[in-house]
């Protein structure tokens, strides 16, 4: 007897999903909003909602939080995919609020934990009650405990416990004025999952992605390169070398991996072989505690 190919790929299975997610919350909210950073995962989302509403436009706009320690690599192409497609950006910036005296300098420089007020204040006052996120489970612990409709109360905080099921696919968006719900159409994805689906579709990434030289220091085992957040410090001296990042973010907190892969599917070879997850390859912040993330999504952040 002839086997019969299957209709759908696994790649396939989790395009529909997270198609099926964004036409659900379309029709659902009257808001929405998509977080666009120009980092893998947002890039990733971005091409989903096109395809979902094709050939109409996106029906939302798109919001950074900028902390101002961002690659300008990412910057840059963030600014081209807009300009490309004609989508609205808000940019909330971390660096305003730090002018205006609202938020404090770390001693540590990162300021990715200054990004939760930037953020609940751009969706309260954009009026957003749904907010779509590049998060997936297999990142980090506390990523794994959401849903992927993610409640959200008046002051943006999240509880666990108020995590709503999720059977076969219905999503309940119900909440209550004041209130908003994040969602991660990628949840069920991994980060070969992101990668493999990047090369089905031809998806355009920011250079440092693959393989570059660039000049990095070594701190607490990860290579961060210098900026003007006030890395490299005495004792920490700055090394040309070949790299490339898993997860674009803040400049200090942001490690690149020593790497050759220079094209997609180098990477892949590459993810297929690590056994630690992006972040926790090159994401200080994420080693601060044990439960820095659970923290601070507790506190508001995405």
């Amino acid at each position: 007897m002839t086997a019969v190919a299957p209709l759908l790929t696994h790649t396939d299975v989790l395009e529909s999903e997270a198609v099926h997610i964004f036409r659900e919350v379309a029709g659902e909210f009257e808001k929405p909003v998509l977080l666009f950073s120009g980092g893998k995962d947002s890039v990733v989302m971005l091409h989903l909602a096109l395809k979902a509403f094709a050939p109409a436009p996106v029906p939302f706009a798109l919001l950074h939080v900028d902390t101002g320690h961002n690659f300008p690599e990412v910057l840059a192409y963030r600014d081209r995919v807009v300009a490309e497609h004609g989508l609205t950006l808000h940019v909330a910036s971390v660096q305003d609020y730090i002018d205006r005296g609202e938020l404090r300098e770390r001693p540590d420089g990162t300021r990715n934990p200054l990004q939760t007020k930037p953020l609940l204040d751009a969706i309260t006052g954009g009026g957003f009650d749904a907010v779509f996120g590049g998060g997936r489970r297999d990142e980090e612990k506390a990523r794994a405990k959401e849903r992927v409709f993610s409640l959200r109360d008046e002051f943006g905080t999240w509880d666990p416990r108020r995590q709503r099921p999720e059977l076969w696919q219905l999503y309940n968006g119900r909440h209550l004025p004041g209130e908003h719900v994040r969602v991660f159409p990628l949840s069920n994805w991994t980060e070969l999952d992101v990668w493999q689906y990047i090369a089905r579709e031809r998806i355009e990434l920011p250079e440092i992605y693959f393989a570059h030289e660039r000049e990095v220091f070594l701190r607490s085992g990860m290579w961060l390169a210098p900026g003007e957040w006030g890395g490299p410090k005495d004792g920490e001296p700055v090394e040309r070398r070949r790299v490339r990042y898993r997860t674009v973010g803040d400049m200090s907190c942001t490690g690149a991996v020593l790497s050759e892969a220079a094209g997609v599917d180098e990477v892949i070879a590459e993810i297929t072989a690590s056994r630690l997850t992006e972040r926790g390859a090159t994401r200080a912040d994420d080693k601060l505690s044990e439960a820095a993330m659970e923290d601070r999504k507790r506190e508001g952040y995405f």
